[in-house]
């Protein structure tokens, strides 16, 4: 059975010598200093490494089960959840009038990738509970928030998203889901969701459903939208359960990974529902939980591909396969073992430098987020909306193809069942799909993200690279960063113009370069990180660090990945450059 252990000391290099969050003006901020975040971390990654780990495979084999109309969750977990509960892990940043613990979102994303590492289908129950937590938080009454929050932020009620249909995904503006106002100011909600994700379940009295639904007035498409608050039983007036509302799982989807969670096919047969936030402005209030979605599933990423890596690694060194062709490194033994090999190395290499540079890019996401949040900085909002398409796209596409690395680091027995290689390669799958399809992503991220605000934030983003790059002139020691990054930000440029020159006369030539543009920016992204982790580790040695082979080992990694990964900037630039006729020469006929 595969296993999993926190990775604290990377997590805590991040924190206190590369974003300094003690030292940060962020509010919250000034007390994460490292023993404070360290006694979470290993807390977090005992959790992880005890209970949630062993339940991973557990999840995948039993996958959940409808009975009697009933969902069943796989055999501990609602042990687990409990416990989670009971441990106060699951309100870590949310606001204390409502039962949290108000630290920082960033405390929240670091310790939800220990959890995300160790069983993701398990940490999705809670995970979708956030996001609807957010959304009431931003957009709910004060009587909403009363009703609403205490418990589900307790995780004694979960909740949901709903959005998709059968005949809808991502074009919202097809939804059939009616809802009916009610002289009591209820609407009656009726319709039916797919791809509901921990739809239904045992581990909770309740589940607050978010509901996108259309209410008469709106008009057509995405503008005539609502969100409505749904909950699986009433609540009466004084906070206690009523009676079932009139809704159902009608179905429990076979899916290829994630098993553990219960996806399910949600049908609502004039549910009670209540408005959250304004008429005919759902999509507004439903963005809320999808942007901070996204970024939970960008980590979800590179979060399997970190425990897939840990696993691959400790195989690479056990398993004796060969000789090392410059000598035997195990002479006493039948065969050297894998991790000699220079091909081996390459696979891991690239494993551990995309985890620990995701990592990265992600925790500076979150960084953003607090800044907006608690200082209302538009700048910081901007900007991570524009790195959020980058986030989820590039990040789960990296993580999907590591946790592929990492099984083939097995050979034939990662394709075997029982050393659980396959589990971390399915799971890792969904996040390319769920929350936006990738391909939207890079729609989003071209068509719409770059434009904002008159191109203000991607200006300030290149403004950003070129600020890093100076820092480091004069510095030969940086020169391994400094210049690819200074290459690869002009690549990243250079794609920006093209579409500029003829985006406007023929939206396909952008469009059919928007997947390269996605990838060019996330590896400038992961560029930057390595670039800012490098300087870190640079100046704890010069500080007399204890441990240096730890901030030897970091510069290393991103010598690698600044060598061996940067230069795909130039191949996704060259593909863009050619336009669109060479995607979209054949007749559809021709297919």
């Amino acid at each position: 059975m595969p296993s999993y252990i926190a990775p604290v000391k990377d997590m805590q290099f991040l924190l206190h010598d590369v974003l300094k969050v003690s030292a940060a003006d962020i509010p919250g901020y000034g007390d994460l200093d490292r023993g404070f975040t360290g006694a979470v971390l290993e807390e977090a990654g005992k959790v992880a490494s005890d209970i949630l780990t062993p339940l991973n495979a557990v999840g995948d084999r039993e996958g959940c089960v409808l009975e009697n109309g009933v969902v069943r969750t796989p055999a501990g977990f609602k042990a687990a959840f409990d416990t989670l509960r009971a441990g106060g892990w699951m309100a870590l940043d949310a606001p204390e009038d409502f039962g949290g613990q108000g630290l920082p979102y960033l405390m929240h994303t670091v310790v939800n990738e220990t959890f995300v590492s160790a069983n993701m289908a398990f940490n999705m129950y809670q995970g979708l509970t956030h996001g609807a937590v957010s959304a009431i938080l931003a957009h709910g009454t004060e009587d909403q928030k009363a009703r609403w929050l205490p418990k589900m932020v307790s995780c004694e009620w979960t909740g949901t998203m709903n959005l998709t249909e059968p005949h809808c995904g991502t074009d919202l503006g097809m939804m059939r889901t009616k809802a009916d106002p009610q002289a009591d100011g209820s609407y009656k909600i009726t319709g039916q969701k797919i791809f509901i994700s921990a739809g239904d379940h045992d581990l909770a009295e309740n589940i607050v459903h978010l509901v996108l639904a259309k209410a008469p007035g709106g008009g057509e498409g995405t503008k005539g939208i609502s969100l409505f608050i749904v909950p699986k039983v009433l609540v009466n007036d004084d906070g206690s359960l009523g009676a079932p509302n009139a809704l159902s799982c009608g179905k429990i989807e076979d899916k290829m990974g994630i098993h553990g969670n219960a996806t399910c096919v949600m049908n609502y047969d004039g549910a009670t529902g209540w408005l959250l936030g304004d008429l005919h402005k759902g999509m507004r209030a439903m963005f809320t939980m999808m942007n901070e979605a996204r970024l939970g599933v960008g980590l979800q990423g590179y979060a399997v591909a970190e425990a897939a890596y840990q696993n691959a690694l400790a195989y690479a060194k056990d398993r004796l396969q060969g000789r090392d062709v410059t000598g035997a490194k195990n002479p006493d033994g039948p065969a050297d073992p894998l991790i000699v090999h220079p091909d081996i190395r390459r696979n891991l290499m690239e494993q551990k430098s995309f985890v620990e540079g995701a990592r990265a890019f992600t925790f500076w996401g979150a960084t953003l987020i607090d800044r907006h949040v608690r200082m209302e900085d538009a700048a910081a909002d901007g900007l991570v909306g524009l790195m959020t398409p980058v986030l989820k796209g590039f990040l789960t596409d990296k993580g999907f193809e590591m946790a592929v690395q990492a099984q083939q680091v097995f050979g034939g027995h990662g394709y075997i069942e029982e050393w659980g290689m396959s589990q971390f390669a399915r799971d890792a799958r969904i996040a390319m799909i769920y929350e936006g399809a990738n391909g939207v992503q890079a729609l989003d991220l071209v068509g719409r993200k770059l434009a904002s605000d008159g191109g203000k934030h991607v200006v300030a983003f290149f403004d950003m690279v070129k600020a890093e790059v100076k820092a480091h002139e004069g510095d030969p020691r940086m020169a391994g960063f400094a210049e690819p990054l200074k290459a690869a930000s002009k690549q990243l440029q250079a794609a920006g113009m093209y579409f500029m020159a003829n985006g406007m006369k023929n939206p396909n030539a952008a469009l059919a370069g928007s997947y390269d543009f996605m990838h060019l920016m996330g590896h400038v992204c992961l560029g930057l990180m390595w670039t800012r982790m490098a300087k870190a580790a640079h100046v704890a040695l010069d500080e007399g660090a204890a441990d240096r082979s730890f901030y030897e080992t970091k510069i290393a990694t991103g010598r690698f990945y600044m060598a061996r990964q940067l230069p795909a900037c130039g191949m996704h630039l060259a593909r863009i450059e050619t336009g669109a006729d060479p995607v979209m020469a054949l007749a559809v006929e021709a297919f």
